[in-house]
């Protein structure tokens, strides 16, 4: 994100330099099944990294959230690292026009436990890709609530794209700077670009989760992995999930990956051949208030092209941050800071229906491509909730 802070903003919080940062907190899972998470640090060594290729392998960081068996003596796991909320706290935040140090971003805790033993039992896996440029972390209100539920969902970091990753021992790489001059050429290279280093990345993983599965530990550091989480993944009933970009590559990775066998895209526009080829698996698309078939790249075409299960539901008065952790953190701060971009990032819905509205959308298709539960949810979804309505399809071919 390229605001910066407004004067106002950063001289009314500066006369007061002893006042302590504003505190954040994430809402619950719709379940009390506790949840646990490990981070792995995958390399893949059999190419180069497409986005920084004077580095000879390809390094990630991924976070696994599951269903646990048990959680007291176990640390609740942050929302960022410490070295990552410190990078965020003074490159990113500032971006949102929160100047640093005003907020607690590394006492934000989410609702799971780190290293947790694995619940028993196989439950399906989501990949979880964040938009262009964000970080893994930005999807935890979500995907906290799947793994409450009984998913292993796989949340996904970027290198050199993402605004910062944490690797073990507190290394924190940062997002290649953009080019000085962002003509829309550039950006849909720039994209094109992205979107492709995902794809191989993601297929990367998912060989990484078998290996896992199989009782090999993928880490590249070999560090322990919780008790049960091996016998913990049923590959055979994998989807992809994605917010912005990482919903075109959701979309991608389906029809390319026989893998994959249903996706989501949150609000993103269709980048590459899917937006020509439509999905090959079930698919749910999921709008802010004022996108359309008509309006956003892709989407008529996409849409026309998919033969498969398909819906596209509009979240009202939302925008098109309302599908990131954003949502929930910005109308926290915003008594208290001035954030001019806050309504522009995530509308005017508030927090609590959009969150779960979301958290409902998400759980019944997947509930229903992976789990073979039926459902009407998606016959009239405003029955359930308001907020929500079918997206009409496109007004022309």
């Amino acid at each position: 994100m390229t605001t910066t802070m407004t004067t106002a903003t950063t001289a009314a919080w500066s006369s007061s330099p002893r006042t302590p940062p504003l505190p954040v907190s994430l809402p619950p899972p719709t379940t009390r099944h506790p949840i646990g998470t490990v981070d792995l640090h995958l390399v893949d060594r059999t190419r180069p990294d497409p986005l920084l290729p004077s580095k000879p392998f390809r390094e990630l960081m991924v976070t696994l959230w599951y269903p646990a068996r048990h959680r007291a003596t176990y640390p609740t796991t942050p929302w960022l690292g410490p070295a990552a909320a410190a990078d965020w706290d003074s490159h990113s935040a500032p971006g949102l026009t929160i100047p640093p140090g005003t907020v607690d971003w590394r006492g934000i805790r989410t609702h799971a436990r780190t290293g947790a033993p694995a619940a028993p039992g196989a439950g399906p896996v989501v990949l979880f890709l964040p938009g262009d440029g964000g970080i893994r972390a930005l999807g935890t209100t979500l995907v906290e609530d799947l793994a409450a539920h009984g998913y292993l969902v796989v949340t996904i970091d970027s290198t050199y794209e993402a605004d910062q990753v944490e690797f073990p021992g507190g290394r924190v790489e940062r997002a290649i700077p953009l080019p000085d001059e962002l003509t829309p050429e550039i950006i849909a290279a720039l994209l094109a670009k992205h979107s492709r280093a995902r794809l191989a990345d993601a297929a990367f993983i998912l060989t990484a989760l078998e290996s896992l599965t199989a009782g090999h530990n993928p880490d590249a550091t070999g560090r322990p992995l919780p008790p049960g989480l091996p016998t913990a993944l049923d590959l055979s009933r994998t989807a992809a999930l994605g917010q912005s970009l990482g919903g075109s590559v959701a979309a991608q990775l389906a029809h390319d990956d026989p893998r994959i066998s249903a996706a989501i895209n949150l609000d993103g526009e269709f980048i590459g051949p899917v937006a020509t080829t439509g999905a090959r698996t079930p698919f749910l698309l999921l709008a802010s208030a004022t996108h359309t078939f008509d309006n956003v790249p892709g989407w008529n075409t996409f849409w026309t092209a998919t033969t498969t299960w398909k819906r596209a539901l509009r979240l009202r008065d939302a925008a098109h941050g309302s599908y990131t952790d954003l949502q929930t953190i910005l109308p926290q701060l915003t008594p208290h800071l001035d954030i001019p971009a806050a309504e522009e990032l995530i509308g005017t819905i508030p927090p609590a229906p959009s969150l779960a509205a979301q958290r409902t959308a998400t759980k019944r298709f997947l509930d229903l491509h992976l789990k073979n539960h039926p459902t009407r949810f998606f016959d009239d979804p405003t029955r359930y909730h308001p907020e929500l309505e079918l997206l009409p399809g496109p007004t022309r071919a």
